[in-house]
């Protein structure tokens, strides 16, 4: 769509730093198209072999587009952000990078999986050792930057958002980011064509998209953190078949969790005759992590659910 502004791939920084000058100044109300590289920053390409993971560079991850200043935006005020579209590229990759996942301790080796998928019609994309998964494009890192002064790694999330990998953050929905410093400073990137909720093996579909956002300022709304709001169901596109369903049970959430999705890698592996890391990766875009019960002391429940549409 026509935006007011555009913001392109090599207006981008890797840090969250209340000190960087704003690559754009625009009032509330105002449009911008934002064009950030995967979250590799380019180093991943659609013609990418496993060697290539070894050689990543992670100073240079998650890079993301902007800032933007935010005319009127003051500490205690909030941005919103509204997600207007998304523009795909037609390709991504998922990985397994050592050392980096819920179940790093388990996969230890690197893999790679490159995804090639319609951009047009988005139609589910084939997953090589077995499967399609539907796709729905969002951003996982957005957010302003931090009050306190320095530079910030772009990795983790914060109380302005960051690296928040939340799936449905995708076309139509409307973010409030709370504002620490003048002008807000807003930036995006890390964007992906799919990925389930916990995105367990510490990648998605990462993806090359174009970003339209519309930014509107929100007096006085005194956030203590992010909120969304969608514009209708968010799991449709997973829904047709229903769900396989694994579980862990105990007094550790982190431990629980990795319980259930090593149960479903267990299941996909012995029932789709999957090697272990393929599942593991398909887990992370395709499938999502619950808490299902968090009251019932000493012991909590995590379930994994897994879309049979994907490989029915």
């Amino acid at each position: 769509m026509k935006c007011t502004h555009t913001i392109h791939s090599h207006t981008c920084h890797h840090g969250w730093n209340n000190a960087n000058d704003p690559a754009l100044k625009i009032a509330p109300g105002e449009t911008i198209s934002f064009n950030p590289p995967d979250s590799s920053g380019g180093q991943i390409t659609a013609q990418s072999k496993l060697a290539d993971l070894g050689q990543l560079d992670f100073s240079k991850v998650n890079p993301v587009a902007g800032p933007v200043y935010i005319d009127g935006a003051e500490p205690g005020d909030a941005i919103k952000v509204t997600l207007l579209e998304f523009g795909p590229s037609g390709w991504g990759w998922t990985a397994n990078i050592p050392g980096f996942g819920l179940l790093a301790d388990q996969f230890k080796d690197p893999a790679l999986h490159i995804w090639k998928y319609d951009a047009v019609t988005m139609t589910p994309a084939l997953y090589g050792p077995g499967g399609k998964v539907p796709l729905k494009p969002f951003c996982g890192t957005i957010g302003l930057a931090p009050g306190e002064m320095g530079q910030h790694s772009v990795v983790p999330p914060r109380r302005m958002g960051g690296n928040l990998d939340i799936r449905d953050l995708a076309a139509g929905t409307e973010l409030y980011l709370p504002v620490e410093v003048k002008g807000g400073l807003f930036s995006v990137g890390d964007t992906h064509a799919a990925q389930g909720d916990g995105e367990v093996c510490g990648t998605a579909i990462e993806s090359p998209c174009t970003i339209a956002a519309k930014f509107e300022l929100v007096k006085g709304a005194n956030l203590a953190f992010p909120r969304f709001t969608t514009p209708g169901p968010v799991t449709r596109h997973l829904d047709a078949k229903g769900y396989e369903v694994t579980t862990g049970i105990g007094p550790d959430l982190m431990e629980v969790a990795r319980g259930a999705v090593a149960g479903m890698i267990d299941l996909l592996t012995k029932r789709y005759n999957m090697n272990a890391v393929d599942a593991y990766m398909l887990c992370s875009v395709c499938g999502d992590l619950r808490i299902s019960e968090i009251v019932d002391m000493p012991n909590w429940v995590v379930s994994f659910y897994f879309p049979r549409v994907v490989l029915e």
